[in-house]
């Protein structure tokens, strides 16, 4: 009883964590209403988190659960790069060019993505439970977006195109967190992680962005602060924790409230409509999350 009291729990902070995740998208998306570039908001989202990771990764300096060896730091580095580097880069530049509704929809396919690296790297197995999980969360994310998808211009197009690279890349960090968490610790690893990305991003606008950084209206940083803390610190987290109790395959299948979350948030602060057929995938969609809950083991 108690693992399966663990395992909701896990499901909770997981969904949680997606969620403020998502409120990213549309934060950018105001953000970028004061004509400021994907790589500049990047960079104020890495500098406003930097200092909470370094106290974050000091404070459990001494976390470590299994015996970390030097490849395991040089996978750490990598799967920061990969991870939350590349991946937020991407979907920043994608932003540019679509709608935060159909980024959300492009950026779900990462939970299938986790699922097929999990087969083919770690040997993981997908379960019935799983693949109807996933097949009921696709069918509501379907449902909920079905009236948003209207590809126009090649803009469009290349912004999908980024969106897609942000979603694969991530899913890469979810599979090497998976692995990857047990040895370093969760706080750790998180921290350690997301401090390799913040030193990319520096490095990144350093070398090729010229541009001043506190020229900006003080909605921006207002906007970089909220994103830095409510979309980037503590979801980054609450995944990990999440990952942590269920694994990163049933954690890929909860994902689907992603899309779900952003378009109501989008309503909200966007002035998206939200009609009848939305609801109804919204349903859905938690009806495949409970479903993955019923699982008594991860």
């Amino acid at each position: 009883m108690k693992s399966k009291e663990t395992f909701i729990y896990g499901i909770l902070l997981g969904v949680l964590g997606i969620v403020l995740f998502s409120s990213k998208a549309v934060m950018v998306k105001l953000a970028y209403q004061y004509n400021i570039d994907a790589l500049s908001m990047l960079l104020l989202r890495m500098l406003f988190a930097f200092p909470f990771y370094m106290v974050i990764a000091y404070i459990y300096r001494k976390e470590q659960k299994e015996d970390v060896q030097k490849k395991d730091y040089l996978w750490l580095v990598f799967f920061g790069f990969v991870g939350y580097y590349l991946a937020s880069y991407f979907d920043f530049v994608g932003l540019t060019y679509i709608k935060a509704s159909l980024e959300r929809i492009i950026l779900f396919v990462y939970p299938t993505i986790v699922l097929l690296f999990n087969k083919l790297f770690l040997k993981k197995p997908i379960t019935k439970l799983q693949k109807l999980a996933i097949l009921i969360t696709y069918t509501g994310i379907v449902i909920t977006f079905g009236s948003e998808v209207s590809v126009s211009g090649d803009n469009t197009y290349l912004g999908g195109f980024f969106v897609m690279l942000s979603a694969i890349t991530y899913a890469s960090y979810l599979v090497g967190s998976g692995w990857l968490i047990p040895r370093f610790g969760v706080m750790r690893f998180t921290a350690y992680a997301m401090l390799v990305s913040c030193v990319c991003v520096f490095v990144h606008y350093g070398f090729f962005f010229k541009t001043e950084i506190f020229n900006y209206p003080w909605q921006v940083y207002v906007l970089g602060l909220c994103i830095a803390v409510f979309a980037t610190v503590i979801p980054s987290f609450l995944v990990s924790i999440s990952i942590k109790l269920i694994n990163s395959s049933n954690f890929a299948v909860i994902a689907g409230i992603g899309p779900i979350s952003t378009i109501i948030l989008a309503v909200i602060f966007l002035n998206e409509s939200l009609t009848t057929l939305q609801v109804i995938g919204t349903l859905v969609v938690i009806s495949g999350i409970l479903l993955i809950s019923k699982s008594k083991k991860s």
